[in-house]
């Protein structure tokens, strides 16, 4: 109820039953719903919304859950979120709570923890920011993404140096004819203007097409649902590209 009324997380895909609420969280007041991680739930369980999840209660009675949400990547993952009186239900031995979900006020973070670890440090508390537990998470892949991005860089480095060669032979090849302009009235200055011109064209289609390919390559990923396009970001790169 209170991730409801906090509209907190956000879902990467819902089943038709959730699309019909005002929330996807109020799906787990029906019985036999449950919502995991997206990526979890494809990549982990090889399952799909509406697929169905078995799980043991204390019992060892085996329960069966439907798959109604999928969250996006969030710090919920390896976990199936059922209702609370879902869980009392399978799971009536446990007592109390094991893990808490502390809202901070930005900027307040150190001095919360510090308070939280002296008010309850007899309990055992084990606090972990978000961003950390999020950052362990995605270890793996932001590791092939580092590296994607070392040899990006590297075939900009050399698509520059290439250019910077094309543009340096053609300028060569064409001594005389150059000559010949600056025999008949042109000055080095609109000579310099006139070889830019030509190979601007060249940069610039350069830009457009991979454009182009980068677009087509992420358009699924732009597809999904709360996705934050870091648009300032990628304007930089371009922008220092072409300067460059």
């Amino acid at each position: 109820e209170d991730l409801a009324d906090r509209q907190a997380f956000s879902f990467s895909r819902v089943s038709a039953e959730v699309t019909a609420k005002a929330n996807p969280w109020l799906i787990l007041n029906d019985a036999g719903q449950g919502v995991a991680d997206q990526s979890v739930m494809e990549w982990g369980l090889g399952k799909k919304i509406g697929d169905a999840q078995s799980y043991s209660d204390e019992r060892g009675t085996m329960k069966t859950v439907r798959l109604a949400a999928g969250l996006s990547p969030s710090v919920f993952q390896g976990s199936l979120l059922i209702s609370e009186a879902s869980f009392v239900a399978d799971f009536p031995s446990v007592s109390g709570f094991r893990m808490f979900l502390i809202d901070v006020p930005s900027g307040r973070e150190v001095a919360v923890e510090a308070l939280l670890r002296r008010a309850l440090e007899d309990f055992g508390l084990d606090l972990t920011p978000a961003s950390r537990r999020l950052a362990e998470f995605m270890a793996v892949e932001n590791t092939y993404l580092t590296i994607f991005m070392a040899l990006g860089g590297l075939g900009l480095l050399l698509g520059s140096m290439g250019l910077g060669i094309v543009v340096l032979r053609n300028v060569q090849e064409r001594r005389r004819e150059l000559a010949m302009l600056r025999a008949v009235g042109y000055s080095r200055r609109e000579l310099q203007r006139l070889i830019l011109a030509e190979h601007l064209f060249l940069l610039g289609a350069g830009i457009v097409s991979g454009l182009v390919s980068a677009a087509v390559a992420i358009l699924p990923a732009l597809a999904a649902p709360a996705v934050d396009l870091p648009v300032a970001f990628l304007v930089g790169v371009l922008l220092a590209l072409t300067v460059s």
